[in-house]
Parts: C-alpha cells; structure tokens; sequence
C-alpha cells in the first residue's frame, strides 16, 4: 500500500472519516438558518440519499451532477456518492443553461441534481432531482422512503469526484479524483495545520469547488471538529460569528473586505488559531495589513483542482507574505526547465511540477491531454511559474497558461475571446487580467472593431452575461483602433496588462 496510508484499517475515504471523524453525537454543523446537525444525523442523511439515487437507477461509477445552492445537503450528496461508489461532478452555480449542457453531455451523469427553481431549463437524458439551500426539494423527500443502503466496497484507487477546470481551447477538462487522492491530502492537511476536535471552522466558502467542497470540510469531518457553516460570505456575518471560531480558510476576497470592517482588531482575534488563504495570490501587502489589524499572520498555501492542495507555510515557524511555503507531507513539488524538467537550482524561475499520492488519475475521456500534462517521471505539469529559496520556500512567479484568476476563480481568456470574436462588428479581441484590490484579478476584453463598425461596451456586457457564468464576464470592455503585436503577429498581452494596470486602481 502507498505509504501514506500504512496501517489505516479504512478500505476508502468513507470509511476513514467515518472512523476517524470523532464522536457520532458531536455537534458538526451551526448553520446559519438555525439547523444545528451531528455527525450522526449528516451521516444518516448522505446514506439515504445514495439509496435514493440507487433507486433512481445510479450504478456504481456512474455520474451524478449537481448544480445547487450551498446547503449541508449538498455536501451530503457528495458523501452519498462517496458511500455508494458513485462519481460526484459539482457545478458552479453561476453556469447558465449552455454551459451546463456540455458538462452534462461531456460526464453523461445518471442523475442530475439542480434547484427547484432551474429544474425546466435543462435538456438531458438524465433523470433530473431537486435541491434548495434549506433542506428541501425532491431528492429529500424521495430519501425520506429509504433506509440506508449499504456502503459500497470501494477502494483508494476508485473514482470519486469529477471536477471541471477550464480548458486553454474554452472546452472544461473533467479531472478524475480517488477516494485515495482526497483521503491523502486531507490527512496531511490535518497534521499540517494541526487541527484537532476542538476547532471551530467559519465555512464560508462554495461547494462547488475544491477548496470549500473538499479542503475546508474534510480537514474539519477528519479531526472532528465543527463548522459554522454560511451560505455565503459576508464580512460583517463573519465578523458576528467570530467570537465562537478558531479558524477562517478563505480567498484573498475574504480578507480584503475583512479589512474593510472596524471591527477587525487584535482584541477580536485575540482567541483565532489560523488563519488560512488559498486559490488565489494573496498580495503581500493583504498579508502585512491582516497582521498589523490582528496580530495574525495569514497562512498561505497553493494548490489546484487536479492535485488539491501541493504546499503550505508552515503552521509554526516563519509565515512569508508572498510564498506558498514548503511542500506536504508525501508530495514532491519541483521547479524546473520547462524543456528538459531538470530541477532548476534556488532563486530561478522555471515550471512547477507536482507528484504524490494526491495527483489526480487523469482528465475524463480525454488521455491526449493527460498525457500532454505528465512527464515521462510521473509529474503533473501544473502551467505555474516559481522559485524556491535559498531556505525552501515556493514563491509562485507567474503563469505558463495563459489564465486569469479572479476572486479565487480560473478563469482561460479563450471561452471570452471566442463569444466576443463572434459578436456583430468585432474583428478581434484580446482578454487579460488586471490587478484589482478586491478580486486580485479582473477579467478585461481589448476588442478592436471592423472597418466602419462602431461598438457600445454595455450592449456587448450584457449579450456576455447571458452567456457566461457571472465571475468569467469583462469587468471591463475596452474598444482599440488596433491590438499591440510582436514581430511574430502575436498579440502582445504582456503590453496590454502594462498599459492598463491601472484601469482599476481608486482615483
């Protein structure tokens, strides 16, 4: 057996938490609805929801896709699968119809899981149940009929979840995720950041995304400790709720807004653990404020959709603004020469490749660009640039993929460049990221018009925005005579993001 998980008597990643996740009658969710959940009863209910897809006809490895509203039932839905040998493929809520119809033709689920409220907007073979944010729809009251179905004998090398990341072309690539793959990174984020039964988590992240779906909740389900579980962020709700945490995961967003709020001092902070930022860069300057308001140095850490989490700071010891820190327990993470991938020595830029038992088993139906991502040694080309220390540190440079990230969110120029190509009057676009102090990134479109075509920003937003989910539409569209290129006719991006840096900085 892999050597991360020498001597565990668990068959699968159910099993471990199950065995591993404290005391079946400790209190797991505070929602903010007023529902207080054991683990017991969230348990209970993730079995009866796999008998209930069962009876939908779900066969083990079998997709279900689920585009909901945060609710404890739909971390549910993902343990249900887990227990039931089935493949979990969360959405992002702000996917219109079309976008969803690809996810839904690419991962041919069983079952399809969506709100009442977007139930008829879908074409899909799949049978098709209901889900809100407050514990109703028809996958609830359909479970209601069950008793809980006995768990399928899966093992760490068995798929568990699906999750999509935006392709360089537009297409999304499904990355294939193992019972094992999640089981080993939760296990050294445990010992890691040292979470213990008596942490109290602020969950205010989505659930559609690795960081919230699996990061946050399954570091909290294996230490068996308890979440105080928001359907979304707010800084003053996080605010009110402080006094009863120990620890915040969250996006440099969170901490920005945060720092917006009067009420983040030392005396207010004085009783938090930790501290963690993920997702996202988080900008040296976020990270000297937080600690000069609170004390607090922000824990930062780096990883990905096809490898959760690679490295971390350390949780004692020095916490660098604007490193990533060491890499985790069982995972070799390399920075290199992106041609030949020998190991670069300090203080050089080159191409970050990641290995270990949280590796992902590949893209779905789609082994071209697996392989294109892997080396001949079994690493994952992750498409970031870094460096280390002289002492061991990772600090993430830039991008070899052309991408944005915006309020934690990936975000591939190409799917915007594409629709906006395709508009009336438009010649050509160029997409890029600009700096932005609440987003980190924001996404803005360079579009240049045919000869005698006149263009209108606010039209063209709001044909993107039926389009496009809500974090991947232009903040801004700028129109040009013409695009900068190189000797070579490429478009000069490096020029663009220079030219306009500070399209959204504050007067």
């Amino acid at each position: 057996m892999p050597q991360w998980h020498d001597g565990l008597a668990a068959q699968n990643f159910a099993e471990l938490i199950e065995q591993s996740g404290g005391e079946h009658d400790r209190l797991l969710f505070e929602c903010d609805d007023g529902r207080h959940i054991t683990f017991a009863a969230f348990w209970q209910m993730a079995g009866r929801f796999g008998a209930a897809l069962i009876a939908q006809g779900a066969k083990p490895n079998d997709r279900i896709a689920v585009q909901v509203d945060k609710s404890v039932e739909a971390l549910a839905v993902f343990w249900a699968c887990a227990r039931s040998g089935l493949i979990f493929v969360p959405l992002n809520t702000a996917y219109t119809a079309s976008e969803v119809g690809y996810f839904l033709e690419d991962a041919t689920p069983a079952v399809f899981i969506t709100t009442p409220q977007r139930q008829n907007e879908f074409a899909t073979p799949a049978k098709i149940l209901t889900l809100d944010d407050v514990g109703g729809g028809s996958l609830v009251e359909l479970s209601r009929q069950f008793e809980i179905a006995p768990d399928h004998p899966s093992t760490w090398d068995d798929l568990i979840a699906i999750l999509y990341t935006s392709g360089t072309t537009g297409r999304s690539k499904g990355a294939m995720l193992s019972h094992g793959n999640l089981a080993s990174n939760s296990l050294a984020l445990v010992e890691t950041w040292k979470f213990t039964p008596t942490d109290v988590l602020i969950h205010a992240l989505p659930v559609y995304h690795t960081h919230g779906l699996f990061t946050a909740t399954n570091t909290v389900l294996l230490s068996g400790g308890t979440m105080l579980f928001r359907r979304k962020f707010d800084a003053d709700d996080v605010m009110h709720v402080l006094p009863r945490a120990t620890t915040l995961m969250g996006v440099p967003t969170f901490y920005t807004r945060l720092l917006q709020n009067d009420g983040l001092t030392k005396a207010a902070t004085a009783h938090m653990r930790l501290f963690i930022s993920g997702s996202a860069p988080l900008l040296a300057e976020t990270h000297r404020n937080f600690t000069a308001r609170t004390g607090h140095n922000i824990l930062e850490r780096y990883g990905m959709t096809e490898t959760s989490m690679n490295t971390s700071n350390p949780y004692i010891g020095e916490r660098r603004a604007g490193t990533v820190g060491m890499a985790l327990p069982h995972i070799v993470v390399r920075v290199v020469d992106a041609a030949t991938h020998v190991p670069l020595p300090p203080e050089t830029d080159g191409m970050i490749e990641i290995k270990g038992p949280n590796l992902f088993r590949g893209y779905w139906q789609n082994a071209a660009k697996t392989a294109e991502d892997m080396t001949a040694d079994d690493y994952f080309i992750s498409g970031d640039v870094g460096r280390y220390s002289e002492d061991g540190y990772l600090t993430i440079t830039g991008r070899a993929k052309d991408l944005v990230i915006t309020g934690g969110f990936n975000v591939y120029p190409k799917e915007i460049e594409l629709l906006i190509d395709a508009m009336p009057g438009v010649l050509e676009s160029a997409v890029i990221g600009l700096p932005h102090a609440d987003f980190g990134e924001a996404v803005t479109a360079i579009v240049v018009a045919k000869s005698g075509a006149v263009l209108n920003e606010s039209p063209m937003m709001a044909a993107l925005k039926t389009q496009l989910a809500s974090f991947k539409c232009p903040k801004r569209i700028v129109i040009l005579p013409d695009l900068p290129r190189n000797a070579m006719g490429k478009v000069q991006k490096a020029l663009l993001r220079q030219t306009y840096a500070d399209l959204y900085r504050p007067v």
